[in-house]
């Protein structure tokens, strides 16, 4: 039987790094993008459809579900699997992040959040126990410890007391999680680093982690206003700093050339919901950059979005077409467009694979570079 959790890499070529995570619904293939599944869906997109674009592993909101349908309710139905027909691996957030940005009242402790639900009001209370318990009534594959992610922008002693705090709750959520009985003896914990853009906090952040013992490690608050630039000055550092032989998740990254520059800095895994909303807005994402379809130049355009692009969007309609769906507001323009993102992504994915494993991961980058950004 396949074990638990394990991680193997397979190539190097610089930094970046190519290999596997394997669990029992299945093997991840790394650098791994995560399509984002806030409510049980991948919005305008069929499970079977999204595995067919070559995602291996979806992630889902714990927020989200707790709120609806109901982690109990959840449970008594199956599971998050069965629920919304995808038997490979799922990743669950904690939760901790949105209670943050999209809840009103939020009364933040040192025992957990307690929050009002931005869908009808009512009251909750969210630790990092609660987190866990959820992620297991969900039935969640790779369990993310619950944390707070302060904005880079707040005061030094407030990104270092939210730091510390999160690790104490990292603790907490490790020993919640392996009281979890037959989930936890086939589910996968990560803890999440934080410290914003500090490299010493950053740093005893990781030894934290690290002395508390995780399957697999996040780079959490980048990517929450703080500029290319920035994320990637930290992630110079950040990655390094959490242990070798596990996996290097970076939460909620992001357009496709900060994917290339995390890879090149040592990242593993990403999950963003840019591709799939993005779609839904009529923008897609292309090798020679992104390109917004409801442009009136498009309108009778009869090339595919991308003629490098291998997904059924791009080798049935045209860019014509699409443009009309979407200036329509057409249920298939959002469907037609989040398959070729999401495509996109995973397209972009294995091409990443490729090049580490052939040791030219360096002139794919710039080639990337040059003609993603050349507009």
């Amino acid at each position: 039987m396949t074990e638990r959790f394990s991680f193997r890499i397979d190539a190097t070529d610089g930094k970046a790094r190519t290999g596997r995570i394997a669990m029992l619904r299945g093997e991840i293939r790394t650098p791994a993008f995560m399509p984002v599944g806030t409510a049980a869906t991948v919005k305008a997109m069929k499970p079977e459809a999204v595995r067919k674009t070559g995602a291996d592993i979806i992630l889902g909101n714990t927020y989200h579900l707790m709120l609806r349908p109901g982690a109990e309710r959840m449970a008594r139905l199956g599971g998050l699997h069965s629920f919304m027909n995808w038997q490979r691996p799922i990743l669950t957030d904690s939760g901790g992040y949105q209670v943050m940005s999209l809840s009103e009242l939020n009364k933040l402790t040192e025992e957990g959040v307690e929050f009002r639900s931005h869908l009808d009001g009512s009251k909750h209370m969210l630790t990092p126990e609660r987190s866990m318990e959820i992620q297991r009534l969900l039935g969640s594959d790779i369990v993310m410890a619950f944390d707070e992610c302060p904005r880079a922008d707040r005061p030094f002693a407030e990104i270092e007391a939210s730091m510390e705090m999160s690790m104490r709750w990292a603790k907490r959520s490790r020993d919640a999680f392996d009281t979890g009985g037959d989930h936890a003896a086939r589910a996968a914990l990560f803890g999440i680093q934080q410290g914003a853009l500090d490299e010493g906090l950053r740093a005893r952040s990781a030894a934290a982690l690290r002395e508390i013992g995780f399957d697999g490690y996040a780079i959490g608050g980048l990517a929450v206003g703080e500029g290319q630039e920035a994320m990637f000055a930290t992630l110079d550092f950040a990655p390094d700093q959490l242990p070798e032989d596990a996996p290097r998740y970076l939460m909620g990254v992001g357009k496709p050339d900060d994917l290339v520059g995390a890879v090149e800095r040592g990242i593993d895994m990403f999950d963003c919901v840019l591709p799939s909303r993005s779609g839904r807005n009529g923008q897609a994402f292309t090798w020679n950059g992104p390109i917004n379809l409801r442009n009136a130049r498009f309108a009778e355009d009869l090339e595919p979005l991308d003629s490098r692009c291998a997904c059924d969007t791009c080798a049935t309609y045209s860019r014509a077409y699409l443009h009309h769906l979407i200036k329509a507001g057409e249920i298939l323009g959002a469907m037609l467009m989040t398959e070729h993102n999401i495509a996109f992504y995973q397209q972009l994915m294995q091409a990443m694979r490729d090049a580490i494993g052939a040791a030219r991961f360096a002139g794919f980058a710039d080639d990337f570079r040059r003609n993603y950004c050349k507009t």
